[in-house]
């Protein structure tokens, strides 16, 4: 926590996670790969920690405002954080959202573990309508993939008036953007395998909080469950976390600028951008517009994950389980850092 308290956001994602600067020691924390430790020590067994997580922990809990706990993935993390809410418990979530969390979400619904409230997270009076009785306000901001924006700090006010704990999944934003628990939130939520690692190579996850008797429900919830990260996964991920401020900043870039040409393109009804981060989505008239456009591009790479340095595109109602509320038309587009007139010309071109 004192690391961040003198350092800027993007000086802590290279400092931060440092091992003790000691003669012919190494500049950065190596994987370590141990099943189990000598005895006589806070670890002894690697469910429980291992020093590779820990480093990934410090640099994300730093950059956070919080203390990070990393998981075998983002899923894993959300799994976590649904699992302080108390049996039969409501949970307010928004009605466009990660297909992962949903899913888990109505799966968990359909044994009466929770109750789901969904809501048009832009409509900040029916969010907080919501709230009343609820466990658990679960935002995104941008949501995926629909790229709508909550009020967090009014959401989070009225939460807290009532007793309700608000986590921010801000994989879209990162702690370079949006640090939700400055905001008041209760936790942030990371698929750290997007933007935070940035090379489409790793699956990890994290959760951060401040409250200690949260973060102990949420490290015992990963050592029980065995939610564990690799020590390469871990290694890999503070590894990319060291390159993403200037990853972001090209691809925001880059997101910007594509934005202001799409907009101008005779063939797309509609550019949804919040203005920041490297997702934007356009909508095409109908799916066989959009699959066609799809199938054209030659540099975009067409694959439903996104955050890498790489630009890739799909039509998101290729997908039986997203929300039927998004147009058929809709692709989502995940910018990288491929320089933007080649971006353009190849996306522009497969537009017709």
């Amino acid at each position: 926590m004192a690391h961040a308290q003198h350092l800027r956001p993007e000086t802590i994602a290279v400092s931060a996670g440092r091992p003790p600067r000691v003669p012919d020691g190494p500049m950065s924390q190596p994987p370590v790969f141990a099943s189990a430790f000598v005895g006589g020590g806070e670890v002894g067994y690697a469910r429980t920690s291992n020093p590779s997580w820990s480093a990934l922990e410090e640099a994300l809990g730093a950059l956070d405002q919080g203390e990070a706990v990393a998981f075998a993935s983002g899923m894993a993390a959300v799994a976590a954080v649904l699992s302080l809410v108390p049996h039969g418990g409501a949970v307010v979530v928004p009605r466009h959202a990660y297909q992962g969390s949903l899913t888990l979400l109505d799966a968990e619904a359909a044994t009466g573990r929770v109750a789901v409230r969904r809501v048009d997270v832009e409509d900040t009076a029916a969010v907080i309508a919501a709230l009343d009785g609820a466990a658990l306000a679960w935002l995104e901001s941008p949501t995926n993939p629909a790229l709508e924006r909550a009020d967090i700090p009014a959401i989070v006010e009225a939460a807290r008036s009532q007793g309700v704990l608000v986590a921010v999944d801000s994989t879209f934003a990162t702690p370079l953007r949006l640090q939700p628990l400055a905001l008041g939130a209760d936790l942030a939520v990371h698929s750290a395998t997007k933007l935070i690692s940035g090379h489409s190579d790793v699956i990890l996850g994290a959760v951060v909080a401040r409250d200690a008797g949260v973060l102990q429900r949420i490290r015992t919830h990963r050592t029980l469950h065995g939610a564990i990260p690799g020590p390469m996964e871990a290694f890999l991920v503070l590894r990319g976390l060291r390159t993403l401020a200037v990853r972001l900043e090209r691809a925001e870039s880059n997101a910007r600028e594509l934005a202001r040409r799409l907009a101008a393109h005779p063939a797309v009804r509609e550019v949804r951008d919040p203005g920041f981060g490297t997702v934007l989505a356009l909508v095409l008239d109908d799916a066989a517009a959009a699959d066609a456009a799809v199938a054209k591009v030659a540099l975009w790479l067409h694959a439903t994950s996104l955050g890498g340095v790489e630009s890739t595109l799909e039509r998101r109602r290729r997908w039986a389980t997203e929300a039927p509320t998004i147009p058929e038309g809709l692709i989502r587009l995940s910018v990288g850092i491929e320089h933007v007139e080649d971006l353009a010309d190849d996306l522009l071109a497969a537009l017709g």
